[in-house]
């Protein structure tokens, strides 16, 4: 890549301006818990059999969890591979990325309407005079959730890897007549196994920092987890001693995790096939395998879409014109959208500055300490800001504005900023191999005829990155609009969003309203997914 002694300034400011940025508001959070003037009573809390209890609890549903999500992942994704045509089958591959991009509050009411005591499970039940055996509040309804929401995005993980297997290895097996068992062992066990510890401490992540899952599933105080104690220790009990214990608790187990995350070595490429024919898997024609694989692709199918398919028939059922006149409806539109596109702006400002700033310093010749340590900072951003979980930024910065009686005022900005970190490993993750590719095209180009700063961005930069750019924004807006977890601690008269808006409703059994609300807040995050999927691509 070519740059000017002026671009590269530009862009190493803006990457370390950002870097600054990014640290700092993490920094003010982290010290606002630890300097709070109640750090003795928080180390006390800590002797609380409670406490202690929570994090038996979260520790243990994310096991659980983690171990259902992969252990159905694996046979579910072998299927797939083994079944690279049928009809409908693109439909399935895409239906597994809609559980990622679904508001979480929104899949718990889906999941209820199928799963709860008056779900169409129990109903079934019941119909065959079982009763109503299942209770989808506590351990089993969250392990229910998270296994929804998880096991498509271990699957897709897992399908992704087995596909790289060269179609070769199939067609020796087939050749020396080998049977499923052992297709399994020598061909794609050694591609799944690397892919576990990778797969696994993801799940195990999410599930570990689950807030809205276990605030809407949880069922007491038996079944809480680490954020959504510190949720309750501020808003119902205003305990801050303890609130401070279980956010430094929170960030230790994130931190063991992503530690024990990168001890693993990163799973090998099988290699290239040297045929681009995956019309068939020999070892998929036998009749047997054909039948397990239909019924596995079924099931799986089932579990995806009947939450789904329920949020669009009970939200059909509300009285949605009725919602969309309320006042408290369109503030909370207005308010939701707001936040969603600043989050939105901000996330994509600071990726931008992340990868101009590393790719100046991929430039020099022979960097500095200084400069490595820059670029591995600003790389490592996308995981770092997993480390402290939002509802913990959102009480370090509760604790600290409260005291002035700015928690109202400063709450739409915070809330922003919170829902702009958490995007940023989603917005990198597109747009960085996007800018890869296009520097490495057009850099010689531009530097050859001049181009610099605006004229370079109008000219040449805008046009081919206008694509991944506008996916990047409209996802990160998806994912802002449908958060409730940073919304939390600040949600209320002064700052209603739609999730909160959904929630308290759902609080106050106006259940009717809530899944209409589920609705129209699923169908406007699905509107920005497909919009940032279908942006124009450039021109040539």
């Amino acid at each position: 890549m070519y740059l000017t002694t002026a671009e590269f300034r530009r862009s190493l400011s803006a990457g370390i301006m950002s870097l600054a940025g990014v640290i700092g508001f993490i920094a003010v959070a982290v010290a606002a818990l630890s300097g709070f003037g109640r750090i003795g009573d928080a180390v006390s809390v800590m002797n609380e059999p409670y406490v202690w209890r929570i994090l038996r609890f979260t520790l243990y549903q994310a096991f659980l969890s983690t171990v259902l999500s992969v252990a159905l992942a694996i046979p579910v994704a072998r299927a797939m591979a083994r079944r690279p045509h049928f009809f409908g089958r693109i439909w399935i591959v895409r239906l597994m990325a809609v559980p990622l991009g679904l508001p979480v509050l929104i899949g718990a009411l889906g999941i209820i309407g199928i799963w709860g005591r008056q779900g169409l499970f129990n109903d079934a039940l019941a119909f065959a005079d079982f009763g109503r055996p299942l209770q989808i509040y506590g351990l089993q309804g969250i392990l229910i959730a998270h296994v929804y929401f998880n096991l498509p995005l271990a699957a897709r993980l897992f399908l992704a890897g087995i596909e790289r297997v060269p179609q070769e290895y199939f067609k020796t097996a087939a050749m020396l007549s080998m049977p499923q068992r052992s297709i399994f062992r020598f061909i794609e066990w050694p591609v799944i196994a690397p892919l576990i510890p990778g797969v696994a401490g993801l799940v195990f992540m999410l599930c570990a920092t689950s807030f809205t899952l276990v605030l809407i599933l949880g069922g007491g105080p038996a079944a809480t987890t680490i954020e959504v104690a510190i949720y309750q220790a501020l808003r119902f009990d205003f305990n801050p001693a303890r609130a401070v214990a279980l956010s430094g608790m929170q960030i230790a187990v994130t931190a063991l995790v992503l530690a024990a995350l990168a001890l693993f070595p990163k799973a090998k490429d099988p290699g290239a096939s040297a045929s681009s024919d995956v019309s068939r898997r020999p070892d998929g024609d036998h009749r047997l395998s054909r039948g397990i694989d239909a019924g596995l692709i079924a099931v799986f199918l089932v579990w995806l879409a009947l939450p789904l398919a329920m949020i669009v028939v009970k939200g059909a059922g509300a009285d949605l014109p009725g919602l969309l006149r309320e006042p408290a409806f369109l503030r909370a539109t207005a308010t939701s959208l707001a936040i969603a596109f600043s989050a939105a702006l901000v996330s994509l400002a600071l990726a931008l500055s992340f990868i101009a700033a590393t790719g100046a310093i991929e430039t020099l010749r022979a960097p500095g300490a200084l400069e490595r340590g820059l670029a591995g900072s600003m790389s490592a951003m996308g995981s770092l800001v997993l480390l402290v979980p939002p509802i913990v930024l959102g009480t370090g910065w509760f604790l600290l504005l409260r005291p002035f009686g700015l928690t109202d005022a400063a709450a739409p900005a915070i809330v922003a900023s919170i829902n702009a970190l958490m995007a940023l490993p989603f917005v990198l993750r597109v747009l960085r191999p996007a800018v890869a590719v296009h520097r490495a095209r057009t850099a010689r180009l531009s530097a050859s005829l001049g181009l610099d700063g605006f004229a370079r961005l109008r000219i040449v930069d805008w046009p081919g990155l206008r694509k991944p750019t506008l996916t990047a924004l409209s996802f990160a807006m998806a994912l802002s609009l449908g958060d409730l977890g940073a919304v939390a601690l600040f949600g209320g008269d002064q700052l209603t969003t739609l999730p909160w808006l959904l929630y308290s409703r759902l609080g106050s059994y106006r259940t009717e309203d809530a899944n209409g609300l589920a609705l129209i807040l699923g169908a406007l995050c699905l509107v920005l997914m497909i919009a940032g999927t279908r942006a124009p691509a450039a021109k040539n």
